[in-house]
């Protein structure tokens, strides 16, 4: 059996922060997709300085599996901006098929029409099934289908990958 080496989500935290700097603009709004872009929104909203809270977004009610999977338990969305007009930086921790970011747009529009909408994470592992690409992604990596990257969150605020079996 072949191990995987997981990539140091601390360091890619690092990158990711200095990606998104490059991606900034002076009403650029951060929003996470729950549960590990909400954590890696929460701490950028700090680490940059900026004011107020970042926004949470849930994938949940747009899900294209939403008849096998039901109601996932995880954070409701909570945008604490006018959606109308602006522009909106999604961060998620692991990009794969695309499908997770198309449910988050169909909820984010549910909420009003942003100006822009642009995608930055953590990871892009590949594999896509929809047309989505990330302007910023801090590493690349490619594992099999049976792998699925998870992050996690320690009680210190640690970020961390593991790897989880989808079945």
């Amino acid at each position: 059996m072949k191990t995987t080496t997981l990539p140091d989500a601390q360091a890619l935290y690092a990158a990711l922060l200095d990606g998104v700097k490059g991606l900034m603009r002076p009403a650029t709004r951060l929003v996470g997709i729950t549960s590990g872009g909400a954590w890696l929104a929460e701490r950028l909203q700090r680490d940059l300085g900026l004011p107020g809270e970042a926004g949470v977004v849930s994938s949940a009610m747009h899900r294209d599996d939403f008849a096998r999977r039901g109601m996932a338990a995880s954070a409701q969305t909570v945008l604490p901006f006018e959606v109308e007009g602006a522009d909106v930086l999604l961060l998620d921790d692991v990009l794969y098929t695309g499908r997770t970011i198309r449910a988050v747009l169909n909820e984010l529009f549910d909420f009003g029409r942003p100006a822009c909408v642009r995608l930055a994470v953590l990871v892009d592992r590949g594999g896509r099934e929809l047309p989505v690409a990330a302007d910023f992604a801090a590493a690349h990596l490619a594992l099999p289908e049976t792998q699925l990257l998870a992050l996690a969150r320690g009680d210190d605020g640690s970020l961390r990958f593991t790897l989880e079996d989808p079945r």
